[in-house]
């Protein structure tokens, strides 16, 4: 499978990723810890459909030191006891977050204040940041068909 145009390389596409990679950075550098990131990343690209993405950041978990098990769990965590409550609370609003469409009303305020227990006002505003920016990068790689698979860690700096 070839992506439908080669968008790593095009000059239009870098200066756009540029800075969605600026932005992606600001958030990942805030103080949510990285595999709680990665676990809404997965969850995320899980949702929405994208291989690559899915492909990438299980790669990245796992490099960073996550488990298989909770890799393996991550699509079925609310049945999952491998999760600290923290990390369910940050799944949760991706989840929420992800499937907008499907709630009127967006993020329920159960789910909001549940978040709330264990992130502050900048580690809410990075999880709220990743999540757009993942959600824009899944609808990027899908519209032109990014094949999944050959991702290995740190490949892209």
């Amino acid at each position: 499978m070839e992506p439908r145009l080669d968008y790593f390389s095009h000059p239009l596409a870098g200066k756009i990723l540029k800075h969605i990679n600026s932005a992606t950075k600001v958030a990942s550098d805030a103080a949510v810890p990285v595999l709680t990131q990665e676990l809404v990343k997965i969850r995320v690209s899980q949702i929405n459909g994208c291989g690559f993405c899915t492909d990438m950041h299980t790669k990245d978990a796992a490099a960073a030191g996550e488990t298989s098990l909770r890799l393996n769990l991550v699509a079925a965590w609310r049945e999952a006891t491998v999760f600290t409550d923290a990390e369910r609370a940050a799944i949760e609003l991706a989840e929420q977050a992800t499937r907008i469409a499907d709630a009127a009303g967006g993020v329920p305020d159960e789910v909001w204040a549940n978040a709330t227990k264990y992130y502050d006002e900048d580690q809410l505003v990075a999880l709220v940041s990743l999540i757009a920016i993942m959600n824009t990068y899944n609808r990027i790689n899908i519209a032109i068909q990014q094949p999944a698979g050959g991702y290995q860690p740190g490949m892209f700096g």
